[in-house]
């Protein structure tokens, strides 16, 4: 099996900082079920890490991700899948996003060349996004003929307001750059050209000078109030998405985006 994400631990003040970097070594990364098995036993492999404050997940330096993988062959076999086996097989994404922003140390995505659908839905899961001037974001699940899920929307929200939400959400062709994502407030830090993961270990380096117990109980304490009622307002979004799935939009979407032309929708 290959092995698509690396762990680097002991760097920075008081050797506190971990890199994880995924890179499939394709230029796009996108996320397959296995990649998004991978990502998230590496958050999980934090759990009872008391040597590391802070976590800064990259890509290549050519895409942070390409969001989730439409030719990948496990992904294709939810075609032919059950609705009870769709259901089991779609909380892979959910449970990578929980994992990352579940983690007691402090966590950085550090985003050069792109970052699309899936690959937005794990940044936002961090606590902070540093982004080079060269990346762009754009969320194209609804020109897809799907819905925004991973319980990515209430994050969003969180970050951006509802108008800019719905903004990025529902214009899915839009590409987002850095100046723009500074602006709406969806990253924190904006790096020069291949410079994202520099800027986050100066960025994270600040925070691993901190306490290390202090500054973790204060995220949690944040992050429990922040979300307190994401699991009430996005809860059937798995559904959502797996009834979207089925619609003929969806495959026109898909079937477009793999013939590189313009989808033709018809509500149905």
């Amino acid at each position: 099996m290959t092995n698509f994400v690396t762990i680097e631990k002991g760097l920075g003040p008081g050797a506190r900082i971990a890199v994880v970097r995924f890179d499939r070594g394709d230029g796009i990364n996108a996320l397959s079920p296995e990649a998004i098995r991978q990502l998230t036993q590496a958050a999980r492999s934090f759990e009872d890490d008391g040597d590391t404050s802070v976590v800064v997940l990259t890509g290549s330096p050519k895409a942070f991700s390409a969001g989730f993988d439409l030719k990948d062959p496990e992904g294709r076999s939810r075609k032919s899948m059950d609705i009870g086996s769709l259901r089991r097989h779609l909380k892979l994404g959910p449970r990578l996003a929980r994992a990352w922003q579940d983690m007691e140390q402090i966590t950085i995505a550090a985003i050069d060349g792109f970052c699309i659908g899936g690959g937005v839905a794990l940044a936002v899961a961090l606590d902070f996004r540093v982004m080079s001037r060269s990346a762009h974001i754009r969320i194209p699940e609804i020109r897809l003929g799907m819905n925004m899920s991973w319980q990515s929307i209430p994050r969003l929200l969180h970050l951006m307001g509802p108008a800019r939400t719905k903004q990025a959400v529902i214009l899915a062709d839009q590409r987002i750059s850095a100046e723009e994502a500074h602006a709406w407030r969806l990253v924190e830090e904006v790096a020069d050209p291949g410079t994202a993961v520099d800027t986050a270990m100066a960025f994270a380096a600040k925070f691993a000078s901190q306490p290390p117990l202090s500054a973790a109980m204060t995220k949690l304490t944040v992050n429990r109030l922040t979300h307190a009622l994401d699991d009430l307002t996005s809860h059937m979004d798995i559904d959502q998405f797996a009834l979207a799935t089925l619609t003929e939009d969806h495959k026109e979407g898909v079937a477009a985006f793999l013939e590189r032309r313009k989808p033709r929708f018809r509500g149905r």
